[in-house]
């Protein structure tokens, strides 16, 4: 029994430090990835909106992380089996009906489940609710600040770059959200809501945020808008029903400032300029 020609021993070194390199590459890229589990690294939701996009990200995942784990397996089980050992060619084969059908039908069905669970997602998510009495919140978005109004408490919040405006709801209620913007395109983001929005000169976008336990959520602009973008920042603060009364009259019997938003930008533009 003959061994390797000279030219398959001159190979095997370089091919078998590639194999290494190669479950080395793997073994780092699963390490370095970091992924939590079971959150993967994404927030768990503090509003019902958010706990429902965030079950939809692990179902994104898992199923992720099955069809890789498959597909690897399929490559190992192909090149250990398959793996060249003689000089010989080996019998070629071609058509096999059932397999082909199967790996055409399996992935188009996993992509129509993938479909449907994002389409009622988003369905639940986009639901504005039919029901009870929520807290309405006219939010503006402006270069660059944020100003929350509370109309049925004749109610402003107004803020601008690092001031960091808060807008103060209960929690456990319905919030409904106005979304405007006074001047170009703004993001509504709040990560740990799992939420995000455009705000849209000329466009008033709806939504409702049912915020499940009390908290200060940090928020954002997430669409670049000018020059202080990265200042345009706000807060989200969820407090109890009765603290949320308590917030509403101490503002009610605050004067409140005359300001405006147009006011607000003169007095952006005239500090930077100075």
């Amino acid at each position: 029994m003959t061994g390797p020609s000279p030219a398959r021993r001159r190979l095997l070194p370089g091919l078998r430090s590639r194999r290494w390199a190669a479950v080395a590459a793997v073994g780092a890229a699963l390490v370095l990835s970091g992924c939590q589990i079971p959150s993967f690294g994404a927030y768990k939701g503090a509003t019902t909106q958010g706990q429902d996009a965030y079950k939809l990200w692990q179902g994104f995942f898992i199923t992720g992380a099955i069809i890789f784990l498959l597909v690897f397996l399929l490559i190992l089980w192909a090149v250990l089996r398959y793996r060249r050992k003689t000089e010989a060619i080996p019998a070629q084969t071609q058509y096999n009906t059932a397999f082909e059908i199967i790996y055409t039908i399996v992935p188009v069905l996993i992509v129509l489940g993938l479909f449907v669970f994002t389409f009622i997602t988003e369905n639940e998510v986009d639901a504005l609710s039919t029901t009870g009495d929520p807290v309405t919140v006219n939010v503006t978005a402006f270069q660059w600040g944020w100003e929350f109004q509370y109309p049925t408490y004749d109610v402003k919040v107004l803020g601008v770059e690092t001031q960091d405006p808060e807008m103060v709801v209960p929690a456990n209620e319905t919030i409904h959200v106005f979304l405007r913007s006074s001047d170009v395109i703004h993001g509504f983001y709040v990560p740990a809501f799992n939420f995000s929005r455009y705000a849209q000169p000329g466009v008033t976008n709806q939504f409702d945020l049912n915020i499940t336990h009390t908290g200060t959520y940090r928020g954002q602009c997430t669409q670049f808008c000018g020059l202080y973008h990265s200042l345009m920042l706000f807060r989200v603060k969820a407090v109890t029903t009765s603290q949320f009364d308590t917030w509403i009259q101490q503002k009610q019997s605050t004067p409140q400032s005359s300001g405006s938003i147009a006011q607000a930008k003169r007095e952006i533009l005239q500090g930077r300029a100075s």
